[in-house]
């Protein structure tokens, strides 16, 4: 255990900068910014350095840290680690925070350690809350749509999950346009507290609007959260100069290979950056904007590997409105007429 830091005494003006928005037609707000445990939160990240990110996200309002059964490196890593920091940290604050976890990708070896069966889902779900040391999370959510076992089943174990008390609410996550209403139907028959659908979505990522979801979910009275909103990187400025020799596209990481950054593309990055910076904005700063521009969107997940990260972006939420100048020169760059 760390003997860096004192007891931990969050901000009394915590509250004060961030936005919350209720999450479709429920009770529930999420922060306009959460913390995602993807990256930097499993045995590759310094661990006073992920308390440090974490004090530093809930100082400034964000409330909600986004985890999954198989967040690492290795699997279960980064519920570990959060077992710990909000044991040594936050156990004053569990009820000021949402916590959420996932399962639906592969976690253990064998036929019963993935997918959407209701045996994996609920030892899956143990698991988790083990791990993280809490009687319950605030949002339990099926990580994958499952092409094999029956939806019905799938989500009568999310309400297992809620009845039983391991979790005060369900969601989905990369779920379709049409499984997101067979999802909410079903939900809807069992008394099951479905609020949330987590999908990509960014400003070179537009699934949502061309599948559809975006606009059931509004119709449904669903709340989305968006990951991915930098493109794993791309919509920063770490590329205007070349390919840093740690970024993940130097690495040929799983998620962004050396052949997304074309020529074309990066004339994007370039004109999208210069529009940001005359909007008083980092081009970080500007897609993640963009995502909340229309209400649509409760919250946008952001990773982080240091605090400085975390406080940059924090101030998203009080610039995001955009001209129909600046949304139709985006639309613009993003379709190639720069």
């Amino acid at each position: 255990m760390s003997n860096l830091y004192p007891a931990y005494l969050a901000s009394e003006k915590r509250y004060e900068r961030m936005k919350y928005n209720r999450v479709g037609k429920s009770g529930l707000k999420f922060p306009a910014v959460s913390l995602g445990f993807w990256h930097n939160f499993g045995s590759n990240g310094n661990y006073d350095t992920m308390k440090e990110m974490c004090r530093t996200a809930f100082d400034n309002g964000i409330t909600q840290f986004d985890l999954a059964n198989n967040y690492g490196p290795a699997y279960g890593a980064a519920e570990t680690n959060a077992g710990r920091i909000l044991a040594e940290d936050f156990r004053p604050y569990r009820d000021e925070l949402v916590i959420t976890s996932k399962a639906g990708y592969d976690m253990w070896d064998g036929p019963y350690g993935n997918w959407g069966s209701r045996k994996y889902l609920i030892a899956s779900c143990d698991q988790s809350l083990k791990r993280l040391g809490l009687e319950y999370v605030d949002i339990f959510y099926h990580h994958r749509m499952d092409p094999e076992t029956p939806l019905e089943e799938t989500m009568e174990a999310l309400e297992q999950i809620v009845r039983s008390g391991r979790a005060l609410y369900a969601g989905i996550s990369n779920y379709d346009e049409e499984q997101t209403r067979k999802a909410l139907a079903i939900a809807k028959e069992i008394r099951l507290p479905l609020i949330v659908n987590q999908r990509r979505y960014s400003i070179f990522d537009r699934g949502i609007e061309e599948d559809g979801v975006k606009k059931a979910c509004r119709e449904l009275g669903m709340g989305i959260i968006a990951f991915s909103p930098l493109a794993q990187g791309l919509l920063t400025d770490k590329y205007l100069n070349g390919i840093p020799e740690d970024s993940r596209i130097a690495k040929d990481h799983r998620f962004l290979k050396k052949d997304s950054l074309t020529e074309e593309r990066l004339a994007q990055i370039r004109a999208l950056n210069e529009l940001a910076k005359n909007r008083g904005q980092s081009l970080a700063q500007m897609a993640l904007s963009w995502i909340l521009k229309d209400d649509e969107v409760c919250s946008v997940l952001i990773g982080a590997s240091r605090p400085e990260q975390i406080l940059e972006n924090i101030s998203i939420a009080e610039h995001t409105d955009f001209t129909e100048e600046e949304l139709k020169r985006i639309d613009e760059i993003t379709a190639g007429r720069i």
